[in-house]
């Protein structure tokens, strides 16, 4: 006996589930880049200028967008939410 999935709930679970996902890679390429230039394997002409922080800080600020636009909108439009707060309110 197969139980009914809400579509909404099944939604949500999958964008949380793709932010998971992009948060993994994230930290596993970021730790890869970082201990790289650790290792000193990716030096520019002899200095110690730390190259990753831009990957980081670049991917970082689409991760931080992922984030919010998962958890915090649930995937519902800015029309959807003002009706769902004029209701509340009536």
């Amino acid at each position: 006996m197969e139980t009914q999935r809400n579509p909404e709930l099944w939604k949500i679970a999958k964008k949380r589930a793709a932010f998971k996902s992009h948060l993994y890679v994230y930290l596993l390429v970021n730790c890869l880049l970082w201990s790289l230039w650790g290792l000193g394997l990716y030096t520019q002409h002899g200095t110690r200028y730390p190259w990753p922080i831009w990957t980081t800080l670049g991917w970082g600020i689409g991760l931080a967008s992922h984030f919010i636009g998962t958890y915090f909108y649930n995937g519902k439009s800015a029309v959807e939410r003002e009706y769902e707060k004029l209701v509340r309110q009536q």
